[in-house]
């Protein structure tokens, strides 16, 4: 840890693929690649770190084991630096109608063509270990956050159990010859949906077992913001601070920068490139609908100053009329820019922590935004949330 500023923590996280710089937002790509036409090239150019992609969409389309014969995903995807794939735990959330959970694993039909699956810690692990990122999520249950106290808790001891099994596989994979990534880390998960004592009681007993970092998921999945930020504020200080903390899937700016206050390391999220796609932009001083009529002879960039691909050569009147057209490049000028920003205000938190004004930095932020509401738009996300990225 280098800095930190009350909760909020400032480091450098090692790797094999190399170092992350926190706090950090992962760009996701789901299967292998980010919606919208980015490559990875591109991702390099507007400042990602982290990509992120899918365990269970992996496996049931391509599959694992073919990648894990082209040389893994860092080869098959040409990207040299970290990526994190999550465990497919979270299909056992939005599968709920093609699912049955048992102790030893979840039995699945695909969302693709109807075929059995079935993934338990040890399968979710080797298909992680065949894909060979840097690092794996481990298998867990993500419960509705407005689920009852019974199931929320038999739901958490069964992931506890999971997480165990989980890291005696892992340790067995990376012990292996013939493995991919011998250096693969594993990062555990708690749930408990919004029920603090259990949150925090599951929190104690992941803590014990040593990982190489921790999640906390189940959240932003039905819940209200300040029920997230009350879990967060519960539940982080019983997370080793000296280690990762990852909040799943939450990804507003204005989520981050409240997620940031309370010690998390780590983010992802569909939300700029779900909205990119859509036509929808940041910019410091709000949010934008390039669809909107008055940027029809609008030359002037998506937000002036913006050292993004999109804003260094295209104005809004030329993008609106790409998005009208239904032009792929307006798509993906559209999330270029948008993960542009949310890499570059990731820089700026890193910055405003390194330099101990990270308060500010966010009560500065959040005005100019306009984001007290944002809420509304989280929401609306969430519902889509059990579909792929499409």
């Amino acid at each position: 840890m280098l800095k930190r500023e009350w909760r909020a923590k400032r480091a450098c996280f090692h790797t094999v693929h190399g170092d992350i710089q926190t706090p950090v937002f992962m760009n996701v790509g789901t299967v292998a690649a980010i919606k919208g036409a980015v490559s990875t090239e591109d991702l390099k150019e507007i400042g990602c770190q982290v990509e992120l992609s899918n365990t269970y969409h992996l496996h049931v389309r391509t599959g694992d084991k073919l990648i894990r014969e082209l040389g893994g995903l860092h080869r098959f995807m040409v990207w040299d630096r970290p990526i994190l794939t999550d465990s497919g735990g979270f299909q056992v959330f939005s599968l709920a109608g093609l699912r049955k959970i048992k102790e030893e694993g979840v039995y699945f039909n695909s969302h693709i063509d109807g075929a059995k699956i079935f993934m338990g810690p040890e399968e979710s692990m080797r298909i992680q270990s065949n894909l060979g990122s840097t690092i794996a999520m481990a298998f867990d249950e993500c419960p509705n956050a407005l689920a009852d106290r019974a199931y929320v808790q038999a739901s958490v001891d069964r992931t506890a159990r999971w997480l165990v099994r989980c890291k005696e596989e892992m340790a067995r994979l990376n012990g292996l010859s013939d493995t991919i990534n011998q250096n693969q880390l594993l990062f555990g998960i708690n749930q408990g949906a919004i029920f603090s004592d259990i949150r925090i009681d599951h929190a104690k007993r992941i803590a014990e077992l040593g990982l190489d970092g921790y999640a906390v998921g189940g959240l932003a999945v039905g819940e209200t913001h300040e029920q997230m930020y009350h879990i967060l504020d519960e539940t982080v200080p019983h997370l080793p601070a000296d280690k990762p903390t990852y909040l799943m899937g939450v990804g507003t700016p204005a989520n981050i920068l409240e997620g940031v206050e309370r010690g998390i390391d780590f983010f992802d999220c569909v939300y700029p490139s779900r909205n990119g796609r859509h036509g929808h932009v940041y910019t410091n001083e709000g949010k934008l609908n390039l669809f909107n009529q008055k940027f029809e002879k609008d030359m002037r960039p998506i937000e002036e100053g913006c050292g993004c691909p999109a804003c260094r050569t295209y104005g809004r009147a030329y993008i609106r009329h790409l998005l009208k057209a239904k032009e792929m490049l307006g798509m993906r000028l559209c999330v270029l820019h948008n993960l542009y920003f949310y890499n570059t205000m990731m820089a700026e938190i890193r910055e405003a922590l390194d330099e101990g004004r990270f308060r500010s930095y966010k009560e500065e932020k959040l005005y100019r935004m306009g984001q007290a509401d944002e809420g509304k738009e989280q929401i609306r996300l969430d519902e889509e949330w059990g579909k792929p990225e499409s």
